[in-house]
């Protein structure tokens, strides 16, 4: 099974209690991964999640009503989409069966769904069929889940990381409701943690957990819960062998294999590398570029922190250099929102090392300065008459647009015009520089300029 679950249960494509239908939980057992014990019983033991949880919110009706809708979950993992199906099935007792897609064929889910309308003939007792990573499937799979969903022999449940719109087949998606998941934030993480410290069903309290071992395990956790308390299942262990009843630092580090990066994001570690990181990718270092990319990562910084500012280096240090650099960064960007973390470490490693290697030019952002600072400094002036609107009665009669000299009827498609104010009918704010792609540009934005302003070879 995949990363898209906060908490995964023990065995995928199975039905919770095999040979009864029982809900998810009933499965649980004291053997069973930490994070299958924790799995939240109700909406109200849900982290995180809070428009969804609200009263009279669609999910809540659905639960304590016991309506009869199938959902599609979007979001990053470990946000809660399997969690959310447990619920369902547990609190309107709905057998709970799960088809995995990315092992599950058109003769599997077939199967499921023949298997539950017996069920609803013979006893009349409803299932909640989770498909997970829905967006796997094929159409003809996809097709294959319709005459459940619209006969209600089933409440589907179906999980994804990509957006269904772009996924998931039409007539799904218009019989579904969709839901959309918000990434869990420190605190939901931290909260998690330290409730399953405590908790009958999870290390009920035999452990310490120190506070910078806390710290550590949420920061690696990146906004997953199930990983998170993956991690403290196993700093738990360690400190078992060796007859501690204290998580430390240390345990924690040697259970995940992975020391302690240090680093704030509230402080100056974070400031610090990102920092650092930036001025390696304007100063063409992919390798120190690499290195603070992931330092980042390991310490789970917000990837889209770091998305925002590569798109902003791919402007104010690439510009028309590379024109392409920026298109790399807003490809990053959507790729991050669109997979999440951990798959999207490797865009964001591509679009950091596309950066630093591409030709750099600060042409841009010092042209745009250079223009903000006479305006500020009140080089304004009136727009030339021929370039005012003359769409309206009386334009003409005032001399608006009457020897504008239209651009396409031109040689080369450029008129020898001005177009600045005359207060800055000779300024020259862009200045492109000779490097990469910008060198070219040079050469016609030269040639251009001087055609405009009737500067003659």
């Amino acid at each position: 099974m995949s990363d898209d679950a906060l908490f995964d249960a023990p065995d995928p494509g199975r039905t919770a209690a095999p040979g009864t239908g029982g809900s998810l939980s009933d499965s649980v057992h004291a053997a069973a991964p930490l994070a299958v014990r924790m799995r939240p019983r109700d909406l109200d033991e849900l982290v995180g999640q809070p428009q969804l949880r609200a009263p009279g919110s669609p999910l809540r009706q659905l639960v304590e009503g016991d309506r009869a809708m199938s959902l599609l979950l979007w979001g990053p993992p470990g946000t809660g989409k399997t969690t959310i199906a447990s619920i369902l099935s547990r609190q309107t007792g709905r057998r709970f069966v799960e088809v995995s897609a990315v092992s599950a064929g058109v003769k599997e889910v077939r199967a499921a769904i023949d298997a539950a309308r017996a069920t609803l003939v013979g006893s009349g007792r409803e299932t909640v069929l989770f498909v997970d990573e829905v967006h796997r499937f094929s159409k003809a799979q996809q097709d294959a889940l319709l005459p459940g969903v619209e006969n209600r022999w089933v409440t589907l449940v179906a999980a994804t990381t990509e957006n269904p719109s772009f996924s998931v087949i039409s007539p799904l998606l218009s019989r579904s409701l969709l839901l959309r998941l918000e990434s869990l934030n420190d605190d939901d993480i931290r909260e998690v943690v330290v409730r399953a410290v405590t908790d009958d069903r999870g290390l009920a309290g035999e452990f310490k957990l120190d506070d910078d071992a806390l710290d550590h395990i949420v920061r690696l956790a990146g906004g997953d819960a199930r990983r998170a308390l993956t991690y403290l299942e196993a700093a738990a262990g360690a400190a078992g062998l060796a007859g501690s009843t204290r998580i430390t630092l240390e345990t924690a580090e040697t259970a995940a294999d992975m020391a302690a990066v240090r680093y704030d994001r509230d402080g100056d570690q974070h400031y610090d590398v990102i920092s650092a990181f930036i001025k390696s990718v304007r100063g063409s270092d992919a390798d120190a570029a690499l290195h603070y990319l992931a330092r980042m990562l390991e310490a789970g910084e917000d990837p889209r922190f770091i998305t925002r500012r590569l798109m902003i280096l791919a402007s104010e240090d690439i510009g028309l250099a590379d024109p392409t650099a920026l298109t790399t960064a807003v490809a990053a960007a959507q790729t991050v929102q669109l997979i999440g973390m951990p798959e999207a470490q490797l865009t964001l490693a591509h679009a950091t090392i596309a950066l630093a290697v591409a030709p750099k030019s600060n042409a841009v952002t010092t042209a745009i300065g250079a223009a903000i600072a006479d305006v500020r400094a009140g080089k304004i002036g009136s727009v030339p008459p021929h370039l005012r609107d003359a769409h309206y009665p009386g334009a003409s009669k005032l001399g608006h647009g009457t020897s504008y000299r239209y651009s396409h009827d031109e040689p080369f498609g450029i008129a020898e015009q001005q177009y600045a104010p005359d207060v800055l009918a000779d300024a020259e704010y862009y200045r492109p520089t000779e490097l990469g792609a910008e060198a070219a540009v040079k050469q016609r934005w030269e040639r251009v300029r001087r055609i405009i302003r009737g500067q003659r070879d």
